[in-house]
């Protein structure tokens, strides 16, 4: 396979024909954001955060699933990357209804993983929020579609690797969810020694079912001003 030469935050590097830009950067030690990638997944680059500048470009494109070029020029790190992350980050956030002072993921969330490394707090926008009541029908899947972020990692880890279809998107726009069947509970004995939708999933919209009043594992969550 031919090698790729391009430049990447002023540094010449190389990849392989075939690669996207993200796998190129984190190959050289880059470090972009990322929400609904993942290597093991087909990417389709939904979130947006992993946006980056490339020089000829009149938009930014989304590294997840952009090839690379010979003789590209990208910006991963450019104050236009930075702001657009940071909007997007922003919206997120806006219409995001999870409290992460009680959410189990929260120490492990990527998106709140995402937001203190770019030093995104409250949200300037005011967005209509959504709420969906929590499901707790299935003894082995808890879905709390309020924390859902949109990034279809569920979807997919349930289709590609545990070859099943148990999820998919339904409705459209700010309406868009993900739905089980004809939008019913999740209540599927297929989901027995699965939980590869909770692995994938980057905030806490998918846990395993808890009893009330047992100790949540892990470092207990600090919030400082």
């Amino acid at each position: 396979m031919s090698k790729v030469k391009l430049t990447i935050n002023g540094t010449q590097v190389s990849g392989r024909e075939g690669m996207t830009i993200l796998e190129v950067a984190q190959e050289n030690g880059i470090d972009i954001p990322t929400l609904c990638y993942s290597p093991d997944l087909r990417p389709i680059g939904a979130c947006r955060i992993c946006v980056v500048e490339v020089e000829g470009s009149r938009l930014l494109v989304g590294s997840c699933h952009t090839p690379i070029a010979p003789e590209m020029v990208i910006q991963t790190h450019s104050p236009r990357v930075l702001e657009a992350r940071k909007v997007i980050l922003e919206l997120l956030f806006g219409s995001h209804c999870g409290s992460c002072m009680l959410c189990n993921k929260a120490n492990v969330c990527n998106l709140r993983s995402i937001a203190a490394d770019l030093e995104v707090g409250l949200p300037r926008f005011q967005l209509r929020k959504r709420f969906h009541p929590i499901e707790d029908v299935s003894p082995y899947v808890q879905r709390d579609l309020t924390k859902c972020v949109l990034c279809w990692r569920c979807i997919r880890a349930c289709q590609e690797i545990a070859k099943q279809s148990v999820y998919a998107t339904g409705y459209r726009g700010f309406d868009s969810k993900v739905i089980v069947d004809c939008d019913v509970p999740l209540d599927k004995e297929v989901c027995r020694d699965c939980g590869i939708c909770i692995t994938y999933c980057p905030t806490g919209a998918l846990t395993r079912p808890t009893k009330l009043g047992k100790e949540k594992p892990g470092k207990s969550l600090v919030i400082t001003k």
